[in-house]
């Protein structure tokens, strides 16, 4: 698609034209590799926990875990180079676990998964005009 019929499309409110960008992570959007040295981000959003307190959680940190937020031990063989995040919660709360393994304040999110949304963004908008 051209530019100018790009911007006609977007003027006619023709959204019939564009193809919709996948936010959330599929099977297609996972990164296959043997071993990984960067963390895979396991979903886009974060994820709503309930914790206990003073029970025993290991969050994943890789994203190759089946279990998301929480570990499977698919670090040992896909990400040997990483490790869970074991922490032990003070009370009972419901809080947002990161799945997009971005993160600063691990295993809380910090709101970095917008920034993997709009990466994923410009990549699906730089496709369209390839």
């Amino acid at each position: 698609m051209q530019a100018a019929s790009f911007i006609a499309a977007v003027r006619r409110g023709c959204t019939q034209t564009f193809r919709r960008p996948q936010l959330l992570a599929s099977s297609s959007m996972v990164q296959c590799c043997l071993q990984s040295t960067q963390p895979v981000p396991a979903a886009r959003l974060p994820c709503r926990v309930r914790l206990s307190a003073g029970k025993r959680y290991a969050w994943c940190s890789c994203g190759h875990s089946k279990k998301q937020p929480f570990c499977d031990g698919a670090h040992r063989t896909n990400a040997p180079s990483f490790s869970p995040l074991r922490f032990i919660p003070d009370r009972d709360r419901t809080v947002m676990l990161c799945a997009c393994k971005q993160t600063k304040n691990a295993p809380y999110c910090d709101g970095s998964h917008l920034k993997v949304i709009f990466q994923d963004l410009v990549k699906s908008v730089k496709s369209v005009f390839k």
